[in-house]
C-alpha cells in the first residue's frame, strides 16, 4: 500500500496537470475572443437537443464555431481578453473571424422560433453589444447581399 505521503504527492501533481490543462483552455478562448470579428453571448439552457442540433448544423453552414464553455473557463478567458461583463451565468458562445452579421443572423432567427433560446449580448469587433445591437446587425444583408447593393448603385 503506497504511503500517505506518496497519495498527497501523487493528489498535488494530479491537481497542478489539471491547472496547468485549464490555464491552457482560458489561452485558447481567451485568443479566439480576442481573434473574432464578432460574438455573440447566449444562455442556451431549455433547448432540446433536435433544437440544438439545428441551431449547430446552421451555425456550421454559416462558418460560425458554436461552443458551449464551462462558466469558470469561460469568465477567466474574458477578463483576459477584456469582455468579463459579457459572460453572467450559463452562456454558449458563437464566435465569427470573417462574416461579422453571420452569428447574429443566424441566432436571431433561430431564437424567433425557440424561446427557450436567449440572446445576452456580443462582441463587434472588440467591442461589447448590446441584444438590441445584435437584433440590428441581424436585420442588415449579409456581406454578398451589401456587395450587391453597393454595385447596382
Amino acid at each position: 500500500m503506497p504511503s500517505p505521503k506518496i497519495k498527497t504527492e501523487v493528489k498535488l501533481l494530479m491537481s497542478e496537470a489539471i491547472i496547468a490543462k485549464k490555464a491552457e483552455q482560458v489561452a485558447i478562448v481567451a485568443d479566439k475572443m480576442k481573434a473574432a470579428a464578432s460574438i455573440v453571448v447566449v444562455d442556451s439552457r431549455g433547448l432540446t437537443v433536435d433544437q440544438d442540433t439545428v441551431l449547430r448544423r446552421n451555425l456550421r453552414e454559416s462558418g460560425v464555431e458554436f461552443k458551449v464553455i464551462k462558466n469558470s473557463i469561460l469568465t477567466r478567458a474574458a477578463e483576459e481578453a477584456g469582455l468579463e461583463k459579457l459572460f453572467v451565468g450559463p452562456s454558449a458562445v458563437a464566435f465569427s473571424n470573417e462574416d461579422v452579421i453571420a452569428p447574429a443572423k443566424v441566432i436571431s432567427e433561430f431564437a424567433k422560433g425557440a424561446e427557450a433560446l436567449e440572446i445576452k449580448g456580443g462582441v463587434v469587433d472588440g467591442a461589447i453589444t448590446s441584444v438590441e445591437e445584435i437584433n440590428a446587425l441581424a436585420s442588415l444583408p449579409n456581406k454578398e447581399g451589401m456587395l450587391s447593393m453597393l454595385l447596382s448603385v
